[in-house]
């Protein structure tokens, strides 16, 4: 219950990472370079898509998805972080901090979608190739992609209708470096319990639901592999699926490590390291991951690379 005499907080602080300046300074210029190569590998990847006809296939469609969506719920956490690293108030409005709730839950949960339905594609790709561009058409596709922000819309508006019924007038200091729900729900003077158990359903539906996909695909993806005679055909056909089965891993572990565990003080600076990989971290290491890890990516860069070179020699 809230007590009759209560002052609304307006703004939240962010405690961030450390109040020493030398080590600001220092994680300031780290978290500039993450950015800047989140920026460059997610616009390119996109880029590359959209370009070069070779690379129009479902696979690609949801690559450049994905890049799209690491390169937003990336840009929710980043900027305001590298400001904080340098300010001496890391301050953020009541409104600001919703918004950002808001995008983050719907990024996110999206994600994991997008990750389960490119593991049915790989599953299609190696279990079922004759049928993969009959199964896997634009039709299948678009949908699979338009139920993968729909669920991400859902949960954004169950969290944040949540918090906004919630009443804030004590502490408004959030120890993490970014808003997210589960700290929020811990200064509330209101009670919590339902946000608590909603936060609680969305991550175990959508990590199992989701989860459950990816586990299955991969079983059956293994079970097809394991089948094929030659060493070298089998390598052929683990590299098409290695570069989304390393995605998953780290986007999952991180994740679910943060909002299926007991929230405790001992673990708060565990919690902003796995939070840094998964908000930071993993955007950028994604198209790092696929371009480094896919032959396909690399000739249509270098096919990209070529063409330009030769526009400026023609040019000149």
């Amino acid at each position: 219950m809230v007590r009759g005499n209560c002052t609304k907080v307006t703004e939240f602080i962010l405690k961030g990472f450390t109040d020493y300046p030398d080590i600001q300074v220092l994680l300031f210029m780290v978290f500039l370079v993450i950015y800047s190569i989140t920026l460059l590998g997610n616009i390119g990847m996109i880029t590359l898509v959209r370009i070069d006809p070779r690379l129009h296939t479902p696979m690609y469609y949801f690559l450049s998805n994905l890049a799209f969506v690491d390169l937003c719920y990336s840009t929710v956490v980043a900027p305001k972080m590298l400001v904080d690293l340098l300010a001496e108030r890391k301050a953020i409005s009541y409104t600001a901090c919703a918004a950002q709730i808001c995008v983050f839950c719907m990024l996110i949960v999206t994600e994991c979608f997008l990750l389960a339905a490119m593991a049915y594609d790989r599953y299609v790709a190696i279990c079922n190739p004759l049928l993969y561009r009959v199964v896997m058409c634009p039709r299948l596709c678009v949908r699979l992609m338009a139920g993968s922000f729909l669920s991400g819309c859902v949960n954004s508006m169950a969290q944040t209708t949540g918090m906004l019924t919630l009443t804030f007038c004590g502490s408004n200091v959030i120890d993490l470096f970014f808003c997210d729900i589960s700290p929020l729900l811990s200064l509330a003077n209101s009670d919590s319990s339902i946000n608590h158990v909603v936060l609680l359903a969305v991550t175990y539906l959508t990590g199992v639901f989701s989860g459950l996909i990816v586990l299955i695909s991969y079983v059956f993806i293994l079970n097809a592999i394991l089948r094929i005679r030659s060493a070298k055909g089998r390598l052929k056909a683990f590299s098409t699926c290695a570069s989304h089965l390393t995605a998953v891993t780290i986007f999952y572990g991180s994740a679910l490590f943060i909002y299926l565990q007991p929230s405790t003080k001992y673990l708060r600076e565990q919690d902003k390291v796995v939070s840094v990989f998964y908000t930071v971290v993993t955007p950028m290491l994604n198209p790092l991951i696929y371009s480094l890890r896919n032959k396909e990516v690399k000739d249509a860069l270098r096919r990209a690379i070529e063409r330009k070179t030769l526009s400026l020699g023609l040019n000149s």
